[in-house]
């Protein structure tokens, strides 16, 4: 007799959290540690499971729903009737009416209720932690090619971080218009610098990334290549390509080449160096800034 592991991510629409899946995971290794067999219910766009509508109730000696708020309303009212016959568990549940009004569960190891609470399961989750990447795209330029070379750029984009297995995290450099929420130059370096990749098609996604010892990939969305490909030869940055220049193996090679540990000291370096460099545009300016007025 098999166990049915079922959630919020069982029905569809019903807004499965992160927090949700990894409760979810903790509930099932219990299970496997228990040598006890298990499905768990699942809805698109979760795939893997089975539906609960479609299985034999009698199969399942066992039900346990996991994390939520848990109430007495749809679809627990289709949910419940049909598995009367297992017995009931909750765990990891936020019950949202007192225990002695309703509680259906045989065994309930609530999260919160009337009677009390506990930490939450996602807390002895195992799910092993992914690399950062901060998306910095350039909005489409009337002077460097237009919507047209921009959207060739950004597909190139999409396909590189598709299935690449990041969180990516959006990050508009613009600040009259921010479309990421950030509000000053402090807040979007501040963003740029905490994640481990930059992949950029716009100049100082590029350049703020190096500056705080954060590799990126920079993809000039000008074909043949125009101020985010020289940036980054000014710079001696091997990772920018024009968009018509690389394929797809280059791109992921390069993307793999910024996640290993020595990308960023290499990174850091080519910032310090930059840095040396420029000394000497202040001291062109200084020096014409003191010339007398008129020569």
């Amino acid at each position: 007799m098999r166990v049915l592991v079922a959630g919020w991510f069982s029905f569809e629409g019903m807004g499965a959290t992160a927090g949700d899946l990894l409760a979810r995971d903790v509930v099932c290794r219990w299970l496997r540690e228990g040598g006890m067999p298990y499905d768990v219910a699942l809805a698109p766009p979760f795939d893997g499971g089975v539906d609960w509508r479609a299985v034999d109730p009698g199969e399942y000696r066992l039900v346990v729903f996991v994390c939520g708020p848990f109430g007495d309303g749809w679809p627990l009212t289709d949910f419940l009737p049909r598995f009367a016959g297992s017995r009931l568990v909750g765990l990891d549940l936020s019950m949202l009416q007192p225990l002695d009004e309703w509680n259906p569960f045989d065994l309930l190891l609530e999260r919160d209720s009337s009677r009390g609470s506990r930490p939450d399961l996602a807390l002895l989750s195992e799910a092993p932690l992914v690399p950062v990447a901060g998306l910095v795209r350039v909005h489409p330029q009337t002077e460097y090619g237009g919507r047209s070379a921009h959207e060739e750029a950004d597909a190139v984009v999409d396909d590189l971080l598709a299935g690449a297995g990041l969180a990516v995290i959006p990050i508009d450099t613009r600040l009259d218009a921010n479309a990421t929420g950030l509000r000053t130059p402090a807040e979007v370096e501040s963003a740029i610098a905490r994640v481990d990749v930059v992949v950029t098609t716009r100049l100082h996604g590029l350049v703020l990334a190096l500056k705080n010892g954060v590799p990126a990939v920079a993809i000039d969305p000008i074909r043949g290549g125009a101020k985010v490909c020289r940036q980054a030869e000014a710079l001696g940055w091997p990772y920018a390509f024009a968009v018509d220049a690389a394929s797809p193996d280059t791109l992921r090679e390069a993307l793999a080449a910024c996640l290993r540990p020595e990308a960023a000291v290499r990174a850091s370096a080519v910032a310090a160096r930059a840095r040396e460099a420029l000394a000497s545009v202040r001291e062109a300016f200084l020096a014409e800034m003191a010339r007398p007025a008129g020569v």
